[in-house]
């Protein structure tokens, strides 16, 4: 793991000598902006684990908030779409998840990012089911390339637990679809393995989580730059 937060700083600092000052995504003279959207909130708490019951809610906003952290170390601009436990709906009543999703919608285009990351938790029938898997807008290639390349630096990551590596995938999920820009959606783990949450409850893999997407991000930028 060391090497990858290596990778993260050395890389990080090109980009802000190099490729924030050119700002090829969101314009001149200005650092790359990126949206940060922690999945559910409030009474939508999405999955939830099967041995603790945690909430994947909860688990999504503190790895968007280790994540965010991270990016701005980098030199990155981020924004949130959600900052706390509550979801973006403001009650809790019928259409409450459309409410919830356009909320977001609206906070994406308002700033017109370059990327957007989508932090989810899995669930599968089998509890021997694990790892993280990207999912990316069907027919979207930029997006396609950022998934690939944020599943490399996730699955090098549940490498290290032994994880089977994991594909990334093209889907249609509404937050795909809120920017032509790059988006995609970090299924981190599954809360239906009794191993994968474990160490998704750890604050130590969530800051791994974090780096490996991170670096996944730097590594994709370089490349489009290259």
């Amino acid at each position: 793991m060391a090497v990858v937060v290596l990778f993260v700083s050395a890389v990080g600092l090109c980009l802000k000598a190099l490729l924030l000052p050119q700002a090829v995504f969101a314009g001149e003279s200005a650092p790359i902006r990126v949206v940060l959207d922690a999945g559910h909130g409030g009474i939508d708490g999405g999955v939830t684990g099967i041995t603790t019951g945690v909430r994947e809610s909860d688990l999504n906003l503190a790895i968007v908030l280790r994540l965010k952290e991270t990016l701005d170390d980098i030199g990155f601009e981020t924004v949130l779409t959600r900052k706390t436990e509550a979801g973006l709906y403001d009650t809790a009543t019928d259409g409450f998840k459309r409410r919830d999703m356009q909320k977001r919608k609206e906070i994406v285009q308002n700033a017109d990012p370059a990327l957007v990351i989508s932090v989810h938790q899995n669930r599968y029938p089998s509890a021997a089911v694990r790892g993280a898997q990207v999912f990316f807008m069907r027919g979207d290639t930029q997006g396609e390339r950022l998934a690939s390349s944020l599943q490399e630096k996730l699955n090098a990551l549940y490498q290290t637990q032994k994880v089977k590596s994991r594909k990334h995938t093209p889907s249609e999920y509404f937050m795909l679809s809120c920017t032509s820009n790059p988006s995609v959606i970090v299924e981190c783990g599954f809360l239906s393995s009794p191993a994968d949450e474990k160490l998704l409850l750890s604050p130590t893999w969530q800051k791994r989580l974090a780096e490996s997407i991170a670096a996944g991000v730097v590594a994709y930028l370089a490349d489009e730059l290259s």
